[in-house]
């Protein structure tokens, strides 16, 4: 095999990651599918390939397919509560694509990649085909090999099942990284005014352990109960080791905490209105593992 179609492989994997993670919801699988899509690819004939994109596009979605069909049955067995795999980005080199807009950052947070859990396999691809990627029904047709009105009445009921969205991006940048670091710092600190300013009066608090962490194994809902949570973590007596330093993960403020080198967790705090009106906490090692090499 010549390194020719390798080179042009590699013009296409970001683009060809970032979908894959939109899809799936986690990096470790999205490379995964990206890995096999160019084992297909360097098997091919190029000859008949008229654009490689779409030959590529086409693929790599019904990989994906594939992938979302064994994990709904997989979710369905998996302990506590399930959260996508977080991904550290930063401007001008995020592995998830532009996200310039607030737009481009709504695509891939946690709040929306956890709510398309709630989509079937080939809604999810419609409609991320559609919203995030721009392609027309006719094209997202033609990658799914289904009808155009059959794309047009998919991505209707998941626009339907995902409903409206919140006004989570009503504050601008700063002021959002100011609300989180201000939320755990107060956490950390035990600072129940703070907290109570803080938290809008539904928030609601998911801690991701995949049974190898302890973990709540249920959502945490309403001011008051994620109060008393958040004051039980930051009383820890492990609390008082950890570092927590600001990130940006996928798109939005987070903090990540460290024992010494290691990361532990990432915190995404949801911004809505200026309150602080969802928590994920993603603490499986090995959802980890993708941020944590990112760090290396």
């Amino acid at each position: 095999m010549t390194t020719e179609p390798a080179a042009e492989f590699e013009t296409h994997r970001p683009r060809l990651f970032s979908l894959a993670y939109r899809m799936l919801g986690s990096a470790s699988e999205a490379e995964d599918v990206v890995q096999d899509t160019y084992l297909r690819w360097s098997a091919a004939d190029r000859g008949a390939v008229r654009t490689p994109a779409a030959w590529l596009t086409k693929v790599m979605t019904n990989l994906c397919l594939n992938q979302l069909t064994s994990a709904r049955a997989k979710r369905e067995l998996y302990v506590g509560p399930w959260l996508p795999e977080p991904v550290f980005t930063r401007s001008g080199g995020s592995p998830l694509g532009p996200l310039e807009t607030a737009e481009q950052r709504e695509s891939v947070s946690l709040a929306l990649l956890t709510l398309m859990e709630r989509l079937t396999p080939a809604e999810r691809a419609v409609f991320v085909l559609r919203e995030a990627f721009g392609h027309s029904h006719r094209e997202t047709a033609e990658v799914l090999g289904i009808e155009e009105a059959h794309s047009r009445q998919l991505h209707r009921r998941a626009r339907e099942q995902l409903g409206r969205p919140r006004r989570r991006f009503s504050v601008d940048d700063d002021r959002r990284r100011e609300i989180v670091e201000s939320f755990f710092a107060a956490t950390l600190e035990g600072d129940v005014p703070g907290l109570e300013r803080l938290l809008a009066d539904d928030v609601v608090a998911w801690a991701d352990g995949g049974g190898q962490v302890s973990a709540a194994r249920r959502p945490i809902v309403g001011r008051e109960k994620v109060l008393r949570y958040l004051l039980g973590l930051g009383a820890r007596p492990e609390a008082a080791y950890v570092r927590a330093e600001s990130v940006e993960a996928n798109g939005e403020p987070a903090v990540a905490v460290f024992a010494d080198e290691t990361l532990l967790a990432i915190v995404v705090p949801e911004i809505t209105d200026g309150l602080v009106s969802g928590v994920r906490t993603v603490i499986s090692p090995g959802k980890l593992a993708f941020a944590a090499a990112q760090l290396t």
